[in-house]
């Protein structure tokens, strides 16, 4: 009775430190049964048998699992921490361990995610929490980086005012930060115009998508030309 007392106790107040309720029924379970082995050492140190080999043969026996199961303990210790520092919850779109996806759910062991293309992946917490974790979701706003080039030929301020009136008019476009829209590099086939809004992260894709469509269409409109590379190749004739 004793025993159930204190593993409730412990339960309280990992409750009341907003533990998840996964590693809360595992602490209460571990806690339980180093409870229980106590007391039957205890019992049996009264009844005046000798522990000392008991606590041996459990301490040998512990350690030939952990090494046996020593990457399986590894998934364990990294799933806790992950479930304490919390650098990913259910529902955030994340990339870690080199796949990308949503957070379906955070186990003891593994994390289960699920791609953009609706397959399930199961990744170790090893290596999920070893690895660097990208969180598209943690932020409210993201940026929208994109990179649109055009001839040599064409007018910079003509091919900006396209863009800034396509900006202009998509509602999803926030208005601070102030999208940027500069000449980033003057490449080896074109002037390429670096194009950076800020969005809601929930319309990031939309926008993106979007964007490319409507800025090549108003680039088409404006005889702005999008150059792809050219070689020339010149021949000789040997004689």
């Amino acid at each position: 009775m004793d025993c159930q007392i204190l593993v409730g106790a412990v339960d309280k107040v990992a409750a009341k430190k907003e533990l998840d309720a996964t590693l809360r029924k595992f602490l209460s379970s571990i806690i339980k049964n180093l409870l229980y082995i106590i007391v039957i050492l205890a019992a049996l140190d009264v009844a005046g048998i000798q522990t000392t080999s008991f606590v041996a043969i459990l301490g040998a026996a512990g350690l030939a699992v952990g090494l046996s199961l020593q990457s399986t303990l590894s998934n364990f210790v990294s799933g806790i921490m992950l479930i304490i520092f919390r650098p990913i919850k259910v529902g955030d779109v994340i990339n870690g361990a080199g796949v990308t996806g949503t957070v379906e759910k955070i186990g003891i062991f593994s994390t289960e995610m699920i791609d953009p293309d609706n397959k399930v992946i199961i990744v170790p917490n090893s290596k999920l929490f070893s690895d660097n974790i990208t969180n598209y979701s943690t932020r409210s706003t993201r940026r929208v980086d994109m990179v649109f080039g055009i001839s040599y030929s064409d007018d910079i301020d003509k091919a900006k005012s396209v863009v800034y009136k396509v900006l202009s008019d998509d509602a999803r476009i926030l208005e601070t930060p102030v999208p940027q829209i500069v000449v980033g590099e003057l490449a080896d086939s074109s002037v390429n115009i670096f194009v950076r809004p800020w969005v809601s992260s929930s319309d990031y894709w939309g926008v993106y998508f979007d964007l490319n469509e409507k800025i090549k269409k108003g680039f088409d409109s404006n005889g702005i030309t999008i150059p792809f590379p050219q070689r020339d190749v010149n021949l000789f004739n040997e004689k």
